[in-house]
């Protein structure tokens, strides 16, 4: 049985991640896709998460440095990325880009870092931008860090619930 059909191993990851996040900072969220970064930021109370930026991906260590820069700019505790589950809950190429992203990222900054299952967030936002009556230049613009933000809020959600 996979760590997400128990459920077991993610509520010892949660609570592991909420022990080592320090309060008055802010967590950032991210979705990772093959051309773009999804970024979003938490408030220092840790209850709503804002979209920030969507970064071009490039080469990591270019990727890397951004986020490094954003992290100081921005009094960031610990990362939530998106993992790209199966809608069967199996693990597919995507979640192990995911892992090696994750590896790289934490070889370059230290904080802490969870994963939060996005199954559905790209098509939740969608369907928000659409009635939301966006143009679709304007959803293309903002899919990325208006999904990295749903990924967030949900792992926020579930943090303040601990």
């Amino acid at each position: 049985m996979t760590q997400a059909e128990t459920g077991q191993d993610s509520l010892n990851e949660l609570v592991s991640f909420r022990e080592n996040i320090k309060t008055g900072k802010r967590l950032m969220g991210l979705d990772l896709g093959s051309k773009t970064i999804g970024l979003a930021l938490s408030d220092v109370l840790f209850s709503i998460a804002t979209p920030l930026e969507t970064i071009r991906r490039s080469k990591f260590k270019v990727d890397g440095a951004r986020l490094l820069d954003l992290v100081a700019e921005h009094e960031v505790t610990g990362f939530v990325l998106g993992l790209p589950i199966n809608m069967d809950g199996s693990e597919g190429a995507r979640i192990q880009s995911t892992r090696a992203f994750s590896r790289n990222l934490n070889a370059i900054c230290d904080l802490p870092l969870m994963f939060w299952d996005e199954r559905l967030s790209t098509v939740a936002v969608e369907r928000v931008m659409i009635e939301a009556d966006l143009s679709r230049k304007r959803r293309a613009e903002l899919v990325d860090k208006m999904a990295a933000t749903y990924i967030l809020q949900g792992a926020l959600d579930r943090l303040s619930h601990l």
